[in-house]
């Protein structure tokens, strides 16, 4: 049950992190087009950092507690 619940975070966390960086791709496409769409290159900044806020989530809870 334990083992199934981590592979279920860990496969969501790659499936968040190929997002990731596929936003990167898209912004920088995006930024080199002349003239670009300030409002789209805007609401996937937004959409990228919301990724790495979830991203940083599921790492923590992947991560197992240290007491020091």
């Amino acid at each position: 049950m334990i083992d199934e619940n981590t592979d279920e975070l860990r496969h969501r966390l790659e499936n968040l992190r190929s997002e990731h960086r596929d936003l990167d791709d898209v912004i920088m496409r995006l930024a080199d087009d002349v003239p670009f769409d300030q409002l789209k290159l805007k609401r996937l900044k937004k959409r990228k950092l919301v990724l790495k806020d979830q991203i940083n989530v599921l790492e923590n809870a992947l991560l197992p507690d240290i007491i020091a």
